[in-house]
């Protein structure tokens, strides 16, 4: 697979109290295409500043952040880069301009130019591919938030991405919610070959990653496969960090002398250990 995003030893630095403060120190990270990629770290760790250089919202102070083979540095690549990898932010809110769910679904490709009759087209099919298609009339306001939140992304795929950075989308949702929208970008990678790079910090949507990036202090401390991750459950403790509860529940049993598997990640694999014990 080719890489649709290269990260080249990034520094990025915040002015705090009349001191620089680096929130990115030297990042280096390649995305594949149609590669799913999780990123988790503690509040400060870098992760949400890192993904608003994927979409060239900030530029690094040093490196280079090159996305569908144009650097975010380029000026005149901005909108073509974001077209490229749309971003979906926390708060569904804050990204909702129509008063109809179609006409917000319809924003962006209207602001790219596309022909009237084309961009019908991607809002019929960007609906339906969230599963939002029967709410096309309605108010974005009597939606509910994970609702909302597929809208966002269905406006984002209108302008036909190639990849989706998503900075925490399920933050602000409640548990219904927040499973509609995993769902979704989920469909998204797996059938319509989308490259999802989520940052979240309830580690249950890192399982089905294909990669997990770890970051602390604006740097990669670990990453691989969720297994391969999550099973340094002492690593992770000493960043601050959740495993998934059914990778917590076989480290305290294995803690008490119980020989079952230790890559544990969801309840089926759970009753499948316990049943061979």
């Amino acid at each position: 697979m080719d890489n649709i995003i290269k990260v080249e030893d990034v520094v990025y630095e915040y002015l705090q109290e009349e001191t620089n403060l680096k929130a990115l120190d030297g990042v280096n990270l390649d995305i594949k295409k149609g590669e799913f990629v999780v990123i988790i770290g503690h509040n400060g760790s870098g992760k949400s500043t890192l993904s608003k250089h994927l979409n060239a919202i900030l530029k690094p102070v040093h490196g280079n952040v090159i996305v569908a083979g144009m650097n975010t540095k380029d000026e005149d690549k901005i909108w073509q880069i974001r077209q490229n990898a749309g971003m979906i932010f926390q708060n569904p809110d804050n990204q909702i301009v129509g008063t109809v769910v179609e006409e917000d679904v319809a924003f962006g490709p209207e602001n790219l130019g596309i022909n009237p009759d084309e961009i019908k087209k991607r809002v019929e099919t960007s609906l339906k591919s969230v599963n939002m298609y029967e709410f096309r009339n309605k108010a974005p306001h009597l939606l509910s938030g994970g609702q909302k939140q597929r809208v966002a992304i269905a406006g984002i795929i209108a302008m036909k991405p190639d990849c989706i950075i998503l900075d925490e989308p399920t933050a602000m949702l409640d548990p219904s919610g927040r499973k509609e929208v995993i769902n979704t970008i989920k469909k998204l990678n797996k059938e319509e070959n989308i490259t999802i790079v989520h940052i979240t910090h309830f580690m249950e949507e890192a399982i089905d990653a294909d990669r997990i990036i770890v970051m602390e202090k604006g740097k990669i401390v670990l990453e691989g496969k969720p297994k391969d991750v999550f099973t340094q459950v002492d690593k992770l403790k000493k960043l601050r960090l959740d495993v998934p509860y059914m990778t917590e529940l076989a480290y305290e049993l294995r803690k008490s002398g119980l020989k079952i598997k230790e890559d544990i990640l969801s309840v089926d694999e759970m009753v499948m250990s316990l049943c061979q014990y």
